[in-house]
């Protein structure tokens, strides 16, 4: 699964880097959580543009917003055939950008936490899908990172890791044109092992009240 990850990239780089447009502000976060509102692309009106949407996707038809909270993350394997997914696979789509992200190996009864990243420090590319939800008196738009099984190098801490898209990929990803799960799942393949790194950090990520710099940094670099 995916259920911890940060994004201190300035947003202008962010903006460079993916072609989107944004108004307001970005503060960095180093221990970004479920429940919590994060930054998105999404392709709209012929232009890619970066909204904010709470992490946690709550199904339109949803009885109860609380539901999110068990939809941090969609299957790579099974998107296209859940009732929750199905349909945002075909027309709402979209990147959620990240400096790393956090999974936690277990030793004995202590789990260390570990932080992977792009081997040349650039951000990555999460896939995720959205919805938006009525039923609460408030539009609640809201996001989920879709996973894939983990590369050879990441296999060693977690099976399982985000599907991260390359360029090439995000354009298809983002492409409103597609909607066919045929063309859109075959994107959602492990990252190459070859451009990723991951090092130990503190447990201090270990708690969502925890945002301060020192989460991020290495203890041992691998």
């Amino acid at each position: 699964m995916c259920g911890r990850f940060s994004l201190i990239t300035d947003v202008y780089a962010l903006m460079r880097q993916y072609q989107f447009e944004f108004e307001g502000e970005l503060e960095p976060r180093y221990n970004i959580a479920p429940g919590t509102d994060i930054l998105a692309i999404v392709s709209h009106g012929g232009k890619r543009r970066g909204v904010g949407f709470r992490w946690g996707l709550i199904p339109f038809w949803a009885d109860n917003e609380k539901i999110g909270y068990k939809m941090i993350n969609a299957r790579a394997e099974t998107v296209h055939e859940k009732t929750s997914f199905r349909q945002p696979l075909k027309s709402k789509r979209c990147l959620i950008p990240a400096d790393g992200y956090f999974e936690w190996k277990r030793e004995g009864k202590f789990k260390q936490p570990y932080r992977f990243i792009n081997k040349d420090n650039s951000p990555l590319a999460f896939a995720g899908l959205f919805d938006r939800w009525d039923k609460g008196g408030k539009p609640v738009f809201s996001c989920t990172i879709i996973t894939t099984a983990a590369n050879e190098k990441t296999s060693a801490i977690h099976d399982r890791m985000p599907a991260i898209l390359t360029p090439k990929q995000q354009e298809i990803w983002l492409d409103p044109a597609i909607d066919d799960p045929l063309a859109l799942t075959p994107l959602l393949k492990p990252y190459p092992s070859g451009e990723m790194e991951y090092y130990e950090v503190s447990t201090l990520v270990n708690s969502a009240r925890n945002e301060e710099k020192e989460i991020i940094a290495p203890i041992n670099s691998m």
